[in-house]
């Protein structure tokens, strides 16, 4: 799954992207066939729910689940009780230790009242077991960077030892030491990618020429090749030889998938049809045999189910956090198709060849024929894993480029998730403070929402979906770097149409004018503004912030001399990002799309290393402080994530679901202590 996070989150542009987009207001002046399917705008429904260091807790609305079918509502129950199952593999992947930890601090939490101590340091205690949970882990869900209390390890073994909480010791020191397991994931240059990284994807001992060596020797290099090592931790044996542990039924993680497959065949019984239930079959099958051929298998059937309104993602889906960018992260998402606003998704899916032929890049990487992109507009209905509590407004599924160009690929758009971040940033004064004027924030004001939508929609269904890679080149060609190479190359595609007088002529962009709000945004945001998530000192490591702050700085490195067509200006002692030449902007995004493009398709690893390195990871120390300082005027949280629904089985006497109730009262800490006792099969060490 290619995600894209919101803006502020803005993500995607994140927000995660501000996990891979740009956020905004909604334009409603559109046409009603592309106007996605809000929640009807109600003072009642609270967005907001907690607010602690640079991280803001948002509900999310899920319109329309009532006038979903039984069957449907059996079905979503289902795949949520699925979903929230698998919640220990993720805290585990982020890191050996993060499980006893989180189980210590809550264990800690529940028996608060023995412990004696101030207000001040039980208060610090709350905010960073919050923290924990955010991030599924001690380490940043952003930054990857290790997080230290606030509160002393001295305080911390005395409170255990008041409370009656046991815990092991081994945990003081990757807790409270800040030089031991400093990243989560490292992508600096030089060093072990494996060995300097605290992910738990490789044993103790591994390194990255051992890692390396083994995914070299075990290669598919097959016209269908099976993902090695998406489902497995590479360990060393006793005798010092890398061997694999494979995710399944019996084997790693075992507890947790068990309660999976379990769930999932209870959604069988609710399938909506037989494509539906092949799919759910496929993956019960590769849970419990971790075999590769049934999860290409799965991934296929998955592709051709076109028809279901009810969909999820359960799985090993994303390499985001393996630094070798092999292993797939735990994730899950339980979703169902808005249909009004899926019209929108489905014209641009239908125009991909178009797109693909119209391209600025070589016609040596296109493809010459562009099979099943289909695309909808879906709302989240349980989010999981690593989509929880920070998610992706858009996914596009599955990532193996030889099933995208025989089968096609799902993209989709998170409509509910993009109107809670829209709801909730409302008024906060960010764009009156880092817009260059009235005229610009004008402009947002009436495009930017539309513009945010269709960029989403453009990276998702036709950007990744793009291109070809030529014969030999293999999907770890550009290695550490991958990730952000296939996000720049997904944003960059995206914004090049976005100006196009095609969507206007769709009737996706009211007019000619409108794409200018999503240039300045991005701009903006990849230069300047994603900075907030930057702690001071520190390079851009996020796969997501890399492949804008590139796109971004690469433009700025290549304007004409004479008559830049954007610029960074100073005034009144504040920076601000000037756009010129809205259409000079779009050619070079075009020539830099071109030269994206040709790296991908050649697995140029030499030139997707120095363009990454050059424009996308160093910071200006200067910009970068007042970017913060006037950030922190404004009192926001540069993050954002979400508590899910609660959803309640109605049973009658013979235990048969006749209704399924949904409730959005439950707080953060309360969900996540709930989400502790009841879906927590691992041990603790794995």
């Amino acid at each position: 799954m290619h995600a894209i996070c919101n803006h502020e989150q803005m993500r995607k542009n994140m927000f995660n992207s501000v996990t891979k987009v740009l956020c905004t207001l909604y334009m409603v002046t559109l046409s009603l066939l592309f106007t996605a399917c809000r929640p009807k705008e109600t003072t009642s429904f609270q967005y907001h729910v907690d607010k602690f260091y640079d991280l803001e807790i948002l509900r999310y609305d899920v319109p329309e689940f009532d006038s979903l079918s039984l069957q449907q509502k059996q079905l979503v129950y289902c795949l949520s009780e699925a979903a929230l199952w698998g919640r220990d593999i993720f805290y585990d992947q982020n890191g050996r230790y993060n499980l006893r930890i989180r189980r210590a601090l809550e264990a800690l939490y529940v028996q608060r009242d023995k412990v004696q101590c101030t207000d001040q340091d039980w208060t610090v205690f709350e905010k960073y077991l919050k923290r924990v949970w955010f991030s599924n882990g001690i380490h940043h869900h952003y930054s990857e960077d290790k997080f230290l209390p606030e509160f002393t390890q001295e305080w911390f073994v005395n409170a255990c030892e008041q409370a009656g909480v046991t815990y092991d010791p081994a945990i003081l020191p990757v807790m409270f030491d800040p030089e031991v397991m400093t990243k989560r994931m490292t992508a600096q240059d030089g060093v072990d990618l494996v060995a300097c990284s605290a992910g738990n994807y490789y044993g103790e001992g591994v390194t990255q020429a051992e890692a390396e060596a083994w995914y070299a020797a075990h290669k598919d290099n097959s016209p269908e090749p099976k993902w090695i090592g998406l489902n497995s931790q590479l360990v060393k044996n006793e005798a010092g030889e890398i061997e694999e542990r494979v995710y399944k039924v019996g084997g790693l993680y075992g507890e947790a998938l068990e309660k999976i497959v379990y769930w999932l065949r209870e959604a069988l019984k609710y399938a909506e049809n037989d494509a539906q239930r092949a799919v759910i079959e496929k993956m019960i099958e590769f849970n419990e045999t971790g075999d590769l051929q049934t999860f290409n298998e799965y991934c296929i059937a998955w592709v051709r189910d076109l028809d279901s309104r009810v969909d999820y993602v359960n799985g090993f889906t994303e390499t985001y956090t393996d630094p070798l960018g092999i292993t797939g992260t735990w994730e899950a998402m339980v979703n169902f198709k808005d249909l009004k606003a899926t019209k929108r998704t489905q014209l641009i899916s239908e125009n991909a060849q178009w797109f693909e032929d119209h391209s600025t890049t070589d016609p040596r990487y296109k493809k010459e024929e562009v099979k099943g992109v289909s695309a909808k507009v879906i709302t989240a209905a349980v989010l999981a894993g690593s989509c929880y509590p920070s998610t992706p407004i858009g996914i596009n599924l599955p990532n193996a480029n030889w099933i995208r160009k025989e089968y096609g690929s799902k993209s989709v758009t998170i409509d509910n998730l993009v109107h809670a971040y829209n709801e909730a940033a409302k008024g906060n004064g960010f764009n009156e403070e880092f817009m260059i004027d009235e005229e610009t924030r004008a402009l947002y004001e009436q495009y930017g929402a539309v513009c945010g939508d269709l960029h989403t929609d453009l990276h998702e269904c036709v950007g990744h979906g793009s291109g070809k890679l030529l014969p030999g080149v293999t999907k770890d060609a550009l290695k550490e770097h991958a990730s952000t190479i296939e996000e720049a190359r997904a944003d960059l595609f995206g914004l090049y149409y976005l100006a196009d007088p095609k969507l206007v002529e769709l009737g996706l962009l009211p007019n000619g004018e409108a794409f200018k709000a999503g240039y300045y945004q991005q701009m903006m945001n990849g230069a300047m503004t994603q900075l907030v998530r930057i702690e001071p000192g520190k390079d851009v490591e996020e796969a997501h912030m890399r492949n804008r702050q590139l796109i971004a700085n690469w433009v700025l490195a290549n304007v004409t001399a004479e008559a830049p067509e954007v610029e960074i200006i100073e005034r009144e002692g504040k920076h601000y990002l000037r756009v010129n030449d809205y259409d000079g902007l779009r050619r070079l995004y075009g020539e830099l799309l071109a030269e994206i493009q040709r790296i991908t398709s050649e697995g140029d690893y030499a030139a997707a290393k120095e363009i990454v390195e050059k424009y996308a990871v160093k910071v200006d120390p200067e910009l970068h402080r007042e970017i913060l300082a006037r950030y922190e005027k404004l009192h926001l949280a540069p993050y954002k994530g979400f508590v899910n629904p609660v959803y309640t089985a109605v049973r009658n006497a013979d235990g048969e679901i006749t209704d399924v109730k949904i409730d959005f009262t439950e707080g953060y800490t309360e969900q996540h202590l709930r989400y502790s006792h009841d879906y927590s099969p691992l041990p603790d060490v794995n």
